[in-house]
């Protein structure tokens, strides 16, 4: 505690900002010397985890785990996407610019994890003070493990071979870089339910999200827009209602897709209106994309179509399915199929069709 002309701070509060007022104040008007929402942080923890999207949201059961080992912990969280992490979970989150790491290498911390190999992250953590520290740092200007616990998720992400057969999900590799037993702990996410979107969608039949693109990087994942139509008219005889789902770069796609079959399409939008329309849909069914991530954030049951990723990599939780094509891919971690014709044109709209089924079975 410190005092400043009479008044007591308590800098060691875990909701304690000093470039702002605090939560506790803002909503109730605490000041710190009576405040009984006092917290003493006994810890300060780094999460170092900066993108993409999809892999920050996948990050999130760490939370959990953090938070069950260090209850009273201010927990500190850099990342390019600051809006995607669950704002009430976290005390500091920062986006990713100078300004934060000066903090960071200003601020003794009692843990710090690192789990990016970009080099810029590693170059940070050499940097951190902390008690402790898990994930990748830099070595002779290349990222490389902190320590033994980080030697497995190191490697498959070297060789192919390693990686081909690997069989823990991404979710405990992580866990076990944190020195931790992956517990099936769940992500921590907001769906947005607050924020009073209304949608106009036809609540009397199951709504069936569909999901239709998987991004430039990896176009080896698309699946062809004839299947899309016919596993549309699929659901359509079920009785079902697919909605269709994706962004700016899928609106054009979703479009035709609409007028060609009177599948529902509400547009695009921001990503936690976006995040809102997946919430609520019964079943979703996705390639591995951003979208992916954020339905195993919803919790929602899932037919994730797959080809080029290692099965074993996504945890699902239980809910939903992974299909592939009958044939097995030959182009692991491409972006680009080297024979010139993806793969998915042998995932047949008919297994996709029964797996839906068997996901409403367990809505």
């Amino acid at each position: 505690m410190k005092e400043l002309n009479g008044l007591q701070i308590h800098i060691d509060c875990r909701f304690f900002r000093g470039d702002l007022p605090c939560k506790p104040h803002k909503e109730f008007g605490y000041h710190c010397g009576d405040c009984p929402a006092y917290e003493k942080a006994d810890q300060r923890i780094l999460i170092i985890k900066l993108g993409a999207i999809g892999d920050v949201i996948r990050t999130t059961p760490l939370l959990r785990k953090i938070r069950q080992e260090y209850p009273n912990a201010k927990i500190t969280w850099l990342t390019h996407t600051p809006s995607i992490l669950p704002q009430q979970e976290i005390e500091q989150i920062m986006k990713y610019d100078f300004a934060s790491v000066l903090y960071a290498q200003n601020t003794e911390f009692e843990v710090v994890y690192n789990l990016d190999k970009d080099k810029d992250a590693c170059a940070l953590f050499n940097t951190v003070k902390a008690k402790k520290k898990f994930g990748y740092m830099l070595l002779d200007g290349v990222p490389f493990p902190a320590n033994e616990l980080a030697y497995h998720k190191f490697s498959t992400g070297l060789f192919d071979d390693i990686s081909k057969a690997n069989t823990k999900s991404y979710v405990r590799e992580i866990f076990e870089m944190a020195g931790w037993e992956f517990n099936q702990e769940e992500y921590l996410f907001d769906n947005h339910e607050d924020k009073g979107f209304v949608w106009e969608l036809d609540r009397s039949k199951k709504l069936i999200g569909l999901n239709t693109g998987c991004g430039d990087r990896w176009t080896t994942r698309l699946w062809p827009d004839s299947y899309w139509v016919d596993l549309i008219r699929m659901l359509q005889q079920r009785g079902y209602e697919p909605v269709l789902l994706g962004g700016e770069q899928e609106d054009e796609k979703n479009t035709r897709l609409s007028r060609e079959t009177g599948a529902t399409y509400l547009g695009h939008f921001s990503l936690p209106k976006f995040i809102n329309l997946m919430y609520q849909m019964d079943v979703i069914v996705t390639q591995v994309t951003m979208g992916m991530h954020i339905a195993v954030a919803l919790q929602k049951q899932m037919v994730l179509m797959n080809n080029i990723f290692n099965p074993h990599e996504f945890e699902l939780y239980g809910r939903g399915a992974l299909v592939s094509p009958e044939k097995p891919c030959e182009c692991y971690f491409l972006g680009k199929c080297k024979y010139g014709a993806s793969c998915m044109k042998d995932l047949a709209p008919g297994t996709v069709a029964v797996e839906v089924d068997k996901c409403l079975q367990k809505v």
